[in-house]
């Protein structure tokens, strides 16, 4: 089949996701046309041939929050100046390739091409979580407000997809047709890694200070990998306990797949990945992206962490002394790979490829 596939470029969750169906649907003989945004693109780039840049969305981060009318500003500003010369690039080179199906991680120009010309379309994300399942009141009272907000946004999204294929790790019940829910994608790496029982923390944030979260981390006394908080260092910086490291993704993995515990933001795909390889998250949501406080309070409910709104010693003290109540139940938890994800998509391809809207 041709396949129009569309990923949205905020965030590197949505592009490591595709990376793998992408893969499978290479594999399976599919011909494919990527349309993403932002750092996707590059990333997608090094591992398939046409992948092409389209004007996507971007959100302004300050202080672990988003800013929501800078946000807004920006991305009008960017829009007005791109849209026009995008938009037409991407119907003529998408009229040419003229795909039969559309698959869209949250991308909406991919999902409008399908639209304007009645194609079957695919969505595939763990966004569509917030719109397409019920969450009980103790889930979403931290911040009701913010979750009716990212319900609308999302909802607006991709409106009567004719099939949503939702990633997760936890299970609330279905509230919309058309609507299955499959584990989260795990990338490669994440899969072959052997998860050992180290001694160490792992630490991974996206903004650098966090005064609090550091003289708690050194007062715990556990050796602590810290990514993310001296985005310039070229090599390992060691002050006590603490050893601060730069990025590399089989560093990053080897110490996440050795680690004790991990503490990180409400990020979905980290979070699956911890789930996976039976690692106790103690995760700290960017306030005002309420997807992250839902993924958050599951993990919580689940009994695979703890959520906290900011990471201090009380805060980390407790998480560390119930590390093993968390590790219990993480025992638990198993997938098949991605084998049920990508076969439930085959099956939906399969449909389409017959004629039949799924």
């Amino acid at each position: 089949m041709k396949i129009l596939y569309g990923v949205v470029g905020e965030g590197m969750g949505h592009a490591m996701r595709s990376r793998v169906v992408l893969g499978h649907l290479t594999d399976a003989g599919h011909d494919i046309q990527t349309m993403a945004s932002q750092r996707a693109v590059d990333y997608l780039r090094a591992h398939f041939a046409n992948v092409h840049r389209i004007h996507g969305m971007h959100i302004i981060y300050e202080e672990n929050r988003v800013r929501r009318t800078k946000t807004l500003l920006s991305n009008l500003a960017l829009g007005i100046k791109a849209a026009p010369a995008q938009i037409r690039a991407y119907f003529e080179l998408v009229d040419g390739f003229r795909p039969d199906v559309v698959v869209s991680d949250f991308e909406s120009w991919t999902y409008l091409y399908a639209k304007i010309h009645s194609l079957p379309v695919l969505s595939l994300d763990n966004n569509q979580m917030l719109n397409r399942c019920t969450h009980e009141a103790s889930i979403i009272d931290e911040d009701r407000a913010g979750f009716e907000v990212a319900r609308a946004f999302v909802k607006a999204k991709l409106p009567r997809a004719d099939h949503y294929l939702v990633t997760t790790f936890y299970y609330p019940p279905v509230r919309k047709p058309r609507t299955t829910l499959y584990p989260s994608i795990l990338r490669p790496e994440i899969l072959s890694a052997r998860a050992t029982r180290g001694e160490h923390l792992l630490v991974y944030q996206t903004a650098e200070g966090n005064d609090a979260l550091v003289a708690g981390l050194a007062a715990s006394g556990l050796p602590c990998r810290v990514y993310g908080m001296r985005r310039s260092l070229k090599e390992d910086e060691i002050e006590g306990n603490l050893t601060y490291r730069p990025f590399s993704e089989a560093g990053f993995i080897d110490d996440l797949a050795s680690a004790r515990g991990v503490v990180a933001g409400g990020g979905f795909t980290l979070m699956s990945e911890c789930v996976y390889l039976h690692k106790p998250v103690l995760a700290t949501p960017v306030a005002g992206q309420f997807e992250q406080t839902l993924n958050a309070a599951y993990l919580e409910r689940e009994g695979f962490g703890k959520h906290a709104q900011k990471v201090d010693g009380a805060v980390l003290d407790a998480f560390i002394a119930a590390l093993p109540r968390y590790e219990a139940r993480l025992a638990a938890y198993a997938q098949d790979g991605n084998r049920l994800l990508l076969d439930g998509l085959d099956a939906l391809l399969d449909q389409c490829a017959a004629g039949l809207r799924p």
